[in-house]
């Protein structure tokens, strides 16, 4: 289930449900062919009016991930899930998907500490840390930082997406990523809500970002409870 406690800047309900659907398409717990629930009764599931569901199924119809056929029901449909505003996080929960969400914990703009990889062009950027769920559950901390000359980071703005805002408010779109998946121990900002205390060895990833430009404009480095989720790349 998505969680029921929604932030000002989370992404519109029906957007939410298009991008759980999605990914749980994605990551095969909806099958090709499979026919959805009764709306009333997916609504009621959700905890959403019929109204918001049927513009998610809208979304995912537009997508050509959904076919709605008129007295006999909604029918999923395998297709290219790119066009999912989630479609490079690649964490999901033990048992598949999860709709992603976060918490920031802190965001300021400073000078670039030594241990960051070359990455931009500007010496300083924004830092963005913070604590990542799939649904309700707790998976994962994370520090992000922006280039500064990508764009001003302004936290009443920020969504659950980094690259919807990106894309919404600073005016590029991440087009490629690449992760260096290890081990790694938690850092000692993370918070006490996290279940692994600092120090403890778990998952880690590595990932540069690019826009248009040559150089990289993210970098970023998560921690996640292997307890709690999976890192999972999908090859075609």
């Amino acid at each position: 289930m998505p969680p029921t406690n929604q932030a000002a800047t989370a992404l519109p309900k029906y957007v939410q449900i298009s991008e759980l659907l999605i990914r749980d398409i994605a990551s095969g717990r909806l099958l090709d062919g499979e026919r959805l629930p009764p709306e009333r009764d997916m609504a009621e599931e959700l905890g959403i009016s019929v109204g918001t569901l049927r513009k998610s199924l809208k979304e995912l119809t537009n997508k050509g991930l959904l076919e709605r056929v008129q007295g006999s029901g909604n029918y999923i449909r395998h297709g290219n899930v790119e066009a999912s505003v989630y479609a490079m996080f690649r964490l999901e929960l033990l048992a598949g998907g999860g709709l992603p969400r976060a918490d920031i914990l802190d965001l300021t703009t400073l000078e670039k500490p030594a241990d960051l990889p070359k990455f931009g062009t500007s010496t300083s950027g924004a830092r963005i840390r913070r604590l990542r769920y799939l649904n309700n559950t707790i998976i994962a901390v994370e520090e992000i930082w922006l280039d500064a000359d990508a764009g001003k980071v302004r936290p009443e703005a920020l969504s659950d997406s980094l690259y919807h805002y990106y894309q919404k408010q600073l005016g590029f779109w991440i087009s490629r990523a690449e992760d260096r998946v290890s081990i790694g121990s938690m850092p000692d900002w993370s918070p006490e809500a996290f279940p692994l205390q600092p120090g403890t060895v778990t998952g880690y990833i590595e990932r540069m970002s690019w826009a248009d430009k040559p150089d990289p404009v993210e970098f970023s480095r998560t921690w996640f409870d292997t307890d709690k989720a999976l890192y999972v790349q999908r090859l075609k």
